[in-house]
């Protein structure tokens, strides 16, 4: 009888220790489950909300990552940083209660030293594209944009439409939107491409001659071409590349971006951005891309 009874106890203690083992493997798998379900991937599920803005606010400042172009980041005859990206920075920092400090970076590198914490963010007409996405949170968008052309006006007869720049000398910034219009062209794809370290290198390039066109953004391109010391360049008419649009770029999950959201919108709402906009020739393009967002919040 004693030896029945130590059986009957131990196939009760195994059979414990089985469905304890089971209970603890369907509590583990439940939440993976539910995280594929609601289509969260690993990426996204590992940052779900970064306090950049309490490390922020602790260092009392917000390091950008820019680099010089003009209208956006530029510096004047003072050697100020000047621009419309430059003082909308400083403005929503003041609201902020923090100091804007901008860092010049190689926008080659830009996801790199966002992700890195080197910057708390990108803020230099950075074009908004789903491959990016992947790789940082965006701001409301506030300006709209393109690629544009610009050549020697002494080749104004020689290169007409993309067509004729097909076997041309070309370049852009090296990970810019322009070097993505450039490959993604079926003749400027064709052309003999080399990238640029920034616009305002390109710009330089161009008037040296060492190539025959470069592709950068209008809004350089309209602040440079044909005056001062590019007053002997042109934008191509007759090349027409992909519309854009101008945001903010974050850390994946960064609590900033919904801040920064907050304030934009109340520069939005005082009329202080439209000021902005107007002081740097950019009117069109802000009102652009105001009435964008208000289309797709609607």
């Amino acid at each position: 009888m004693k030896k029945l009874l130590a059986l009957f106890l131990s196939a009760v203690c195994v059979m414990g220790t089985l469905s304890a083992c089971g209970e603890v493997t369907t509590a583990t798998d439940e939440p993976a489950a539910s995280g594929n379900e609601a289509g969260t991937s690993d990426a996204s599920a590992s940052t779900d909300v970064v306090d950049d803005y309490g490390t922020i606010v602790a260092n009392g400042k917000m390091v950008i990552g820019i680099t010089e172009y003009e209208p956006m980041n530029y510096y004047d005859e003072n050697g100020t940083l000047i621009g419309f990206d430059t003082e909308f920075a400083q403005a929503i920092c003041a609201k902020l209660g923090i100091t804007a400090e901008f860092q010049v970076i190689d926008w080659d590198m830009k996801e790199t030293e966002l992700k890195s914490g080197n910057i708390d963010c990108i803020w230099n007409g950075l074009t908004v594209t789903e491959d990016r996405r992947e790789n940082m949170d965006f701001s409301t968008s506030y300006l709209t944009n393109r690629q544009c052309v610009v050549i020697n006006s002494a080749n104004a007869d020689t290169y007409t439409d993309a067509a004729s720049l097909s076997t041309a000398l070309i370049t852009a910034e090296g990970g810019s939107a322009g070097e993505s219009a450039i490959t993604s062209d079926a003749n400027l794809s064709q052309a003999n491409y080399t990238a640029s370290s920034s616009q305002a290198d390109a710009l330089l390039a161009l008037k040296a001659g060492n190539y025959d066109a470069i592709v950068i953004d209008y809004t350089m391109a309209t602040a440079s071409a044909g005056s001062g010391d590019y007053a002997d360049m042109m934008i191509v008419d007759g090349i027409t590349l992909a519309n854009e649009e101008y945001a903010i770029g974050f850390r994946l999950g960064s609590n900033m971006t919904d801040k920064v959201n907050e304030a934009i919108s109340e520069m939005i709402a005082d009329g202080s951005l439209a000021e902005l906009a107007a002081k740097y020739e950019l009117t069109d393009l802000y009102e652009a891309a105001i009435a964008a967002n208000a289309t797709i919040t609607e």
